[in-house]
């Protein structure tokens, strides 16, 4: 049978790490992780990270790999996850991804294109901005200057954004015009499978899981991550309202309806993205069914 690697995509808290575990047994494999904040190290309730004994029960390549204070690339992430696949293809004909990450995930099964090289002072320009006037004016900047990152793109990341708005102001053109321009065809099968959920269901989950992350520490893990609170991957929502409440702005009971709120966002973001790739195939987070569907399109492959 030829190498192939099933990609368990689609929004947070829609079930992907039991589904993603559960297949990683079956096929006795390893899990490559899809996601861009799992990776570090520092990161554990805000970012839903399996928990000990499941990543102790299950290999699992990209988490706990980096620090916060590392900055990580999609360009990157491509090269770490080929060669984690590379590394379980040598033991089965089997590897499993799951996450979130979009982009993440399309630089592992499609490779990224090239972007041209920007004018450094307006880099200089948007990153002083930033640090003048904050994620508020990214996010209005993005909005203005690129409506098509703006409608699909990570609008919480602002080493995104403003990657997104140095292409835009210096091209003249959208990022995501450079983008999806050649598939690279890359030497084992993937097959991508997306797990969803009627709206009302995902986002009860959504809440439920918030208010879970709170009992467990959620507050206490933020006040110790504060200190670094400037770092990329501090930008995350769960961190981000509660710096907010540790600062004096809003309340606890606010910040936690924020987080709930941003989380919703952050799902139907993530939707959108993966419902543009026609090759994700849609399904209920139902282990038996996925297993069924799986026999039947690697029988027939």
């Amino acid at each position: 049978m030829k190498k192939t690697c099933i990609i368990i995509a689609g929004p947070t808290a829609v079930g992907k790490t039991p589904i993603a575990l559960n297949l990683a047994k079956h096929f006795n494999t390893q899990i490559i992780s899809a996601d861009s904040r799992q990776c570090f190290k520092e990161l554990s309730i805000a970012v839903a990270k399996p928990a000990p004994a499941e990543l102790s029960e299950i290999h699992h390549h990209f988490i706990n790999s980096h620090s916060i204070h590392e900055a990580i690339s999609a360009a990157d992430y491509e090269k770490y996850a080929l060669t984690s696949a590379e590394k379980i293809f040598q033991q089965n004909d089997i590897a499993v991804m799951v996450g979130g990450t979009g982009l993440y995930i399309k630089a592992f099964c499609e490779g990224l294109d090239p972007i041209p090289a920007v004018d450094e002072k307006i880099r200089n320009e948007i990153i002083t901005a930033y640090e003048l006037y904050g994620i508020d004016w990214l996010q209005e900047q993005v909005k203005k200057n690129d409506p098509a990152y703006h409608a699909s793109g990570e609008m919480q990341n602002p080493q995104r954004m403003m990657r997104a708005l140095e292409v835009k102001l210096s091209t003249g053109n959208s990022i995501t015009t450079f983008q999806s321009k050649q598939k690279i065809n890359r030497d084992f099968n993937i097959i991508q499978i997306g797990l969803e959920l009627p709206r009302d269901i995902l986002y009860t989950q959504i809440n439920n899981r918030v208010d879970e992350m709170m009992k467990i520490g959620l507050e206490e893990e933020a006040s110790l991550l504060l200190p670094n609170r400037n770092l990329n991957a501090l930008q995350t929502v769960g961190y981000r309202e509660l710096f907010s409440y540790f600062d004096g702005e809003i309340s606890l009971p606010k910040a936690i309806e924020l987080i709930k709120q941003n989380t919703r966002h952050y799902a139907k973001r993530q939707m959108t993205w993966f419902k543009k790739d026609d090759s994700v195939v849609w399904m209920l987070p139902d282990f038996t069914l996925l297993l069924d569907y799986l026999k039947r399109s690697m029988k027939s492959s």
